[in-house]
């Protein structure tokens, strides 16, 4: 079954932007988000800004993909639990999202077919104790593109 998977932990917030966690933190993201910047038309929808830590590496299980973005999160533990307490008052916070899409033929590596099975994953105690010592909560999205084409 192609599968194509991806993990990141993100900090979020109505009002503080990327470029200030990125200050506060001292760690750059990989990726970020602007407040208002999914929809121009019929009108600006505000979103929250983010700041995000990724790992897209195909050929990983989730739990490999979720000890790469932690394994770059955790010198700045203290920093990110300070910054999630300020955005917890101000509707914001931290999450460790997981996205994966099931029969993504389209988009599967090639490789993915000859992969060892990707289905398996767990959250150990350090994953879990970062979760719970930073305040962030654990996001799971999965989708089956089977049919996608059908869709189109």
């Amino acid at each position: 079954m192609p599968l194509r998977q991806y993990a990141y932990f993100a900090l979020f917030s109505r009002h503080v932007s990327a470029d200030a966690m990125t200050f506060q933190l001292g760690m750059t993201p990989d990726e970020v988000t602007v407040r208002g910047s999914r929809f121009t038309e019929p009108a600006v929808v505000p979103v929250d800004h983010s700041w995000m830590v990724v790992c897209r590496e195909p050929g990983l299980r989730v739990d490999e993909q979720i000890t790469r973005v932690l394994d770059r999160l955790q010198p700045y533990t203290d920093r990110i639990c300070d910054l999630t307490g300020q955005l917890a008052r101000t509707s914001g916070g931290a999450a460790l999202h997981v996205v994966r899409y099931f029969n993504d033929i389209d988009q599967a590596h090639p490789s993915a077919v000859d992969a060892p099975s990707l289905l398996g994953w767990h959250l150990d105690r350090n994953v879990l104790d970062f979760l719970s010592v930073t305040g962030a909560e654990l996001d799971i999205d999965e989708y089956d593109m089977a049919g996608a084409e059908d869709a189109r």
